[in-house]
């Protein structure tokens, strides 16, 4: 009888483990293989995730879930492509301005009335945060941050420079200061004054929409109009191309390459975003590493009114899905939004006032130095064609400091592209 009762238990075992729903899940943020499922002290944005999703993977009773091999650079390429083909990820990532495009196609979920009995409380999320997920009255995912570029500043520089004042750097307040601080850097360090990517990911461009935001202008109006050709945009692009034409900066660095000439001490700043906190902070604390004194400031004001290009990202789950697997992916959803405390070690802005409020991400390294980021972040209006867009800035931007195309042709062409492309 004991042999028989032992035989069921395991039977009974094995079904319920052959059950257990499997939720297929979509991100970027680069690879981590060891990240383990130790959500406190994993390092850097690809390793913090990946052991959020690892542990969700471990305590999610009857859920196990598989991480498809995803690439930032292409991302979207393959999420469209797997929506086409009617085999999207269960749960995957997006950033806020691609909300317009899938929701608009019906390729998301909305899940509003889902969030209360998935252990989601919305109310904990801010303003922003719930506008960032929200279209057209609707809730399309889970948000997870905000984020934004910063100026990543290496205080040896600037202290060597004479840029430093009361523990801080010294910021410039115009364009023509910032050349004033870069050829002081130069002078006293022979470095680069500022390091960024301009030759491979739109960084450039985030740059670009920052100093025209600060001009109040856009790069197109809420209505669907254009206005890329505009005084705003050459002053915008001036700003930046004379730091090129001095000597200053380098326009063909890629992304590695800057957070490499950053790290190894040839740039006093590098504009890069909220989620290499940790890793430079992490970095810096290195003997081997260039970088000793590292500080992280907001996006300097050149112009009139202080602006810096901000995201979100979120996560969704799509429209298709039913039953035990959108149970399933919405208990996902849950476990990431309560370890919202994890993922804001990376540098990111956490958007769940709770959290924001708590002593732990208060204490978070640096975070005091950026604490003016939030009132200035800025975005485009929606549209379901920002990701091509972006593609076309990104491509004229790089021809005007990469091949020397005027300025004037460059904007022209890309008012008319993005035109076309609005008015689709």
């Amino acid at each position: 009888m004991k042999h028989v009762l032992l035989i069921a238990a395991a039977t009974a075992l094995i079904a319920t483990e052959s059950v257990a729903q499997e939720i297929t899940l979509g991100r970027f943020f680069g690879a981590c293989e060891d990240a383990g499922t130790d959500t406190t002290t994993s390092a850097g944005e690809a390793c913090i995730i990946q052991s959020i999703i690892n542990a969700a993977d471990a305590e999610l009773d009857g859920i196990s879930i598989n991480t498809l091999p995803t690439d930032w650079g292409n991302y979207y390429d393959q999420i469209k492509a797997a929506y086409a083909g009617g085999t999207p990820p269960d749960v995957h990532v997006m950033h806020r301005h691609r909300i317009p495009e899938f929701a608009g196609l019906g390729a998301l979920a909305e899940i509003s009335g889902e969030l209360e009995a998935a252990g989601i409380d919305a109310s904990d999320w801010s303003p922003a945060a719930l506008d960032a997920v929200s279209y057209n009255g609707g809730i399309y995912g889970v948000p997870m941050d905000f984020h934004a570029n910063l100026w990543h500043v290496n205080m040896d520089i600037m202290e060597a420079a004479g840029l430093v004042e009361n523990g801080a750097p010294v910021l410039p307040t115009s364009p023509a200061e910032m050349m004033e601080h870069a050829a002081m850097v130069k002078e006293a360090t022979g470095q680069d004054y500022l390091a960024a990517d301009f030759a491979q990911f739109p960084i450039g461009v985030r740059l670009v929409l920052a100093l025209m935001w600060q001009q109040n202008a856009n790069i197109f109006t809420d209505d669907g109009t254009a206005t890329i050709n505009t005084e705003a945009g050459k002053n915008a692009i001036e700003a930046i191309t004379q730091l090129f034409d001095a000597g200053y900066a380098n326009p063909q660095l890629n992304y590695a390459d800057s957070q490499q000439a950053f790290l190894n001490g040839e740039a006093a700043v590098l504009v890069n975003g909220t989620w290499v906190v940790d890793f430079y902070s992490a970095e810096a604390a290195k003997e081997e590493v260039a970088l000793d004194n590292y500080y992280v400031a907001d996006f300097p004001t050149l112009f009139e009114t202080g602006a810096t290009w901000a995201d979100s990202h979120m996560w969704a789950i799509p429209a298709s899905l039913e039953g035990a697997e959108r149970e399933a992916a919405l208990k996902v959803l849950a476990f990431i939004n309560d370890h919202n405390i994890d993922w804001a070690r990376t540098g990111h802005m956490s958007v769940r006032q709770s959290v924001v409020d708590s002593e732990a991400y208060q204490s978070l390294p640096h975070r005091d130095e950026y604490t003016g980021t939030a009132a200035i972040a800025r975005d485009t209006p929606p549209s379901e064609r920002y990701g091509a867009i972006q593609d076309v800035l990104n491509r004229e931007l790089q021809a005007i400091w990469l091949t020397d195309k005027p300025v004037e042709a460059a904007l022209q062409d890309a008012e008319f592209e993005v035109q076309d492309l609005l008015d689709r």
